[in-house]
């Protein structure tokens, strides 16, 4: 790592400062040790809530359920309660992601899971250390019609999405699924990050891919490399708002994974200010361990000054940056040809119809080509209604 650099912490509230304290110290038995000045004058609602938003309560649990007297008996039976309901959620969600992995293999869709429990397991070697809210599978773009027909098949129902001349997924990477019996959401996904940054192939990463030993039927998912840095692009592209996807890096680079393994693909997929920025908040929020070399990837300044940006997510939920911050951000962390592509590519789809436009004007299906030439009168029409 760059020793020269360090991210000004100073606006990290103390709940925060005690919360990363206890997330980076190893020995378990020693987190009633952590300094003792960090516990006093804690708002332990504060604490929780922190926990809570950043889903890292099943680790904050599993670490100071052993302390004694600086932590309330009250802060540890809620982060008990919690951290209960989410082992029987990532056990319903074990099974179902068995079941659709099951019923997709024997119907010749190839799958591969993002995250869920598959990867609680890979990373953490134990589902109830980390929060899945849903399911989320990639397939390749030629097998959506039919992995959506086995899905609702099973009782799953879609969200309504635009069906115009199927632009939606021109727009998205992904789409919403729920099963309201089971309570189980489940996206399909078609890329790993939304359009237009460039990224591998599914064929490409089903050949790098791996194989889950945590159910029985064979359950696929995404290589080492390949699941890293996804991870990364995702925690990114948020902000880092939740600690947990952090946590996530945190795991893999203290496992040993070599800078040689991943820098063809960084640097493939335009990916080095992403991979630093990671680097940065990981080594000074978590003290991760990291083999030599890494530092590398964190040169230059584009790095460390969206690292110190993403503070501003990561600080929790009463002081939400701006949508312009977050406007801004999102433009920081791309690359020079990928600010590019984006405006070309976001130009483009101001052609492509909506379904703001179905309302303003209905037109049979037949006929939903015209919206590309009506698209223009149609925008102006809501617009000078707006302004009335």
């Amino acid at each position: 790592m760059d020793n020269n650099y360090t991210l000004d912490l100073s606006s990290l509230s103390k709940e925060l400062r005690l919360l990363l304290e206890i997330l980076k110290t190893e020995d378990y038995d020693s987190v009633g040790l952590v300094k003792k000045e960090l516990y006093i004058d804690i708002d332990w609602g504060e604490f929780l809530q922190l926990a809570m938003h950043h889903r890292v309560y099943p680790i904050i649990y599993s670490k100071m359920k052993k302390t004694e007297n600086r932590i309330p008996q009250h802060v540890i039976q809620t982060l008990y309660k919690e951290f209960k309901k989410n082992t029987f959620k990532m056990l319903l969600l074990s099974g179902e992601m068995e079941q659709v992995s099951e019923l997709f293999t024997k119907n010749q869709v190839r799958i591969l899971y993002l995250k869920g429990p598959v990867i609680a397991a890979d990373i953490y070697g134990d589902i109830s250390l980390r929060t899945s809210k849903d399911l989320d599978i990639l397939i390749s773009i030629t097998d959506f019609k039919k992995a959506e027909e086995l899905l609702l098949s099973i009782g799953y129902e879609k969200e309504v999405v635009s069906d115009v001349l199927n632009v939606w997924k021109l727009r998205n990477h992904h789409v919403v699924y729920f099963h309201p019996q089971k309570n189980i959401q489940l996206e399909i996904h078609w890329r790993l990050q939304p359009p237009p940054l460039k990224e591998p192939k599914f064929n490409e990463l089903w050949e790098r891919k791996r194989v889950s030993t945590l159910t029985g039927y064979p359950v696929y998912f995404l290589g080492k490399e390949d699941l890293l840095l996804y991870l990364i692009s995702h925690g990114a592209r948020h902000g880092w708002f939740r600690l947990r996807w952090l946590i996530d890096i945190d795991q893999m680079l203290s496992k040993g994974l070599e800078l040689e393994d991943i820098n063809e693909l960084v640097s493939k997929y335009q990916n080095h200010k992403l991979v630093g920025q990671a680097l940065i908040l990981a080594s000074e929020l978590l003290k991760t361990h990291m083999n030599e070399g890494w530092g590398k990837l964190t040169e230059g300044n584009g790095s460390k000054k969206i690292a110190q940006n993403a503070l501003e997510f990561i600080k929790g939920t009463e002081s939400l940056p701006t949508t312009k911050y977050y406007k801004d951000y999102s433009l920081s962390i791309k690359s020079n040809p990928q600010r590019f592509q984006k405006r070309i590519y976001s130009f483009l789809i101001l052609f492509y119809p909506t379904s703001k436009d179905t309302k303003t004007l209905s037109l049979p299906k037949p006929l939903h080509f015209l919206y590309f030439l009506l698209r223009p009168c149609l925008v102006f029409w809501r617009k000078t209604r707006k302004s009335r």
